[in-house]
């Protein structure tokens, strides 16, 4: 097995820093690619929308892939977050509603490969996709807000931080996803200590998960010692592969699949943390 998260990462999660009725802004996270971050955004944006809470899936991944999943193909948008960080159009001006009811959509395109660029030597860097946010927020009752982040812990994701209240990291339980972890967190220490001290992880939900795996068993163990763990479990899933090709939420294009019914279970779970909290 792999080396343990450090202490300073290890906290279960603590008591909620957000009001009851501020929206819940989650920041889906893991630096390292293909374990299913983008598929959690998306369909758990969209289970929780399909429980009638307004909902706004931020794609803030040059890929545009939590955009295309849900039906935006990067390529029509004419405005898109990229606009909004660089001040050159609201958050308003950007959304797009979604097939799914209640669930709308701030598009990403490959443009925001630009942003780390042009926003390095700005002073308000790591805030500008927080201020952009909350005008938004304060027009807009939504109650759930989940950001895509880019597979990397640049600045992208340290705008995504800093606008969150929480944290949820998508975990496939491999050899190295522990080590991965520890990097996450000391990454979310860095920003509590600095832009952003009430974020706090919700959770880590496991993903691609092959119960048939026996070192997937022996990483969840380990991971369920130092963290929150969401009961509902991701398996791997064919419906939920193909769904994207389609431009839907899994639960658009097979409610009745394994992979959807993990994400219903997780939305139910998310919920009834907002609700213990209020």
């Amino acid at each position: 097995m792999p080396a343990r998260p450090s202490a300073s990462a290890s906290n279960k999660r603590s008591a909620t820093a957000a009001k009851p009725g501020d929206p819940r802004i989650i920041a889906v996270v893991n630096q390292k690619g293909g374990v299913g971050k983008t598929t959690t955004a998306v369909n758990l944006a969209a289970s929780v929308a399909a429980a009638e809470r307004k909902t706004l899936l931020l794609d803030l991944d040059p890929q545009g892939n939590a955009s295309s999943g849900v039906g935006v193909r990067p390529r029509t948008v004419e405005r898109s977050v990229y606009d909004c960080l660089i001040g050159r159009a609201s958050f308003k001006e950007v959304l797009v509603e979604t097939e799914v009811k209640g669930l709308f959509v701030a598009p990403a395109t490959q443009d925001l490969v630009a942003a780390e660029l042009e926003l390095v030597d700005d002073p308000e860097r790591a805030t500008r996709l927080k201020t952009a946010l909350s005008d938004l927020l304060t027009r807009e009752k939504f109650e759930y807000v989940f950001v895509d982040c880019p597979p990397s812990l640049g600045l992208l994701t340290v705008n995504a931080l800093t606008a969150a209240n929480r944290v949820l990291v998508p975990l496939q339980c491999e050899y190295y996803a522990l080590e991965g972890l520890t990097h996450l967190m000391a990454t979310i220490d860095r920003i509590k200590n600095g832009t952003n001290p009430t974020l706090e992880v919700e959770g880590i939900v496991l993903t691609m998960f092959d119960a048939r795996n026996n070192l997937a068993h022996q990483v969840a163990d380990e991971v369920r010692k130092h963290f929150h763990v969401f009961d509902s479990i991701i398996p791997r899933n064919v419906r939920l592969s193909e769904a994207p090709s389609h431009g839907k939420p899994v639960l658009l294009y097979d409610a009745q699949s394994k992979g959807a019914q993990g994400y219903l279970g997780l939305a139910h779970e998310l919920l009834r943390v907002k609700a213990e909290s209020s």
